[in-house]
């Protein structure tokens, strides 16, 4: 399900188990399946933030020995490694996302009059953007580090790359919503960009698991 821009791929990589138990990590094996082959349909999914995604139903679909992928990292690794890689993009992503609605929201709030003073200069509008600026700050050093973690092949890598979404996750959420708010009646209207981060932020909090997958996730990898 939410597969992005399936549309436009000339294949699909499809994890499948070919042996082994429901649960266990071993028999789980990559393939490479033509999205146009028999017994594949793909099925757009209409999505808030506008970006194209599909369902891919597999029935009956076939392949053959040439289509599975192999590596040096076993197939259960390879694809933990893939979602943990793509997982932090996401989150550097929205990172790049929350960071300019606080830019935008920052302008906003030096330019707006109201009672012959910017609204900027009203304590209560300065609490939140300190607020912003902080929860911004914390995910960055969260993404920061995911990215090292994953390039340096660190044993604290899939833990990182957790909080990093979960961080990210609950910050753009925040800033979205303030941004909004500070933008008043303007902030909810299409003509306005800011409604559009306000969109991608619920969109990209869900996108390869949300704030409570994440730390489920993380006290896991812990043993707590």
């Amino acid at each position: 399900m939410f597969v992005p821009d399936d549309g436009v791929a000339d294949a699909l990589v499809v994890s499948a188990r070919t042996g082994g138990g429901r649960r266990e990590r071993e028999g789980v094996e990559l393939f490479l399946v033509d999205p146009k082959a028999a017994g594949v349909t793909l099925q757009e999914l209409p999505y808030m933030d506008w970006r194209r995604r599909f369902s891919v139903r597999l029935d009956g679909a076939k392949v053959d020995e040439a289509a599975r992928l192999a590596g040096d990292l076993p197939p259960d690794q390879a694809l933990e490694t893939t979602l943990d890689r793509a997982t932090t993009g996401v989150s550097a992503e929205m990172l790049g996302a929350m960071n300019e609605a606080f830019t935008m929201t920052l302008d906003y709030l030096r330019t707006r009059v109201q009672f012959n003073r910017p609204i900027g200069s009203f304590q209560a509008l300065k609490h939140r953007a300190a607020d912003e600026y902080v929860q911004t700050e914390l995910s960055r050093s969260s993404v920061y580090y995911a990215a090292m973690c994953l390039d340096e092949e660190m044993a604290d890598a899939q833990a990182a790359v957790s909080t990093a979404k979960a961080r990210c996750n609950d910050a753009f959420h925040l800033i979205a919503n303030e941004s909004i708010q500070m933008h008043g009646g303007i902030g909810m209207t299409d003509e306005h960009d800011i409604g559009f981060f306000f969109k991608r932020a619920r969109v990209a909090e869900v996108t390869l698991g949300d704030s409570a997958y994440h730390r489920d996730r993380y006290a896991r990898l812990r043993e707590y």
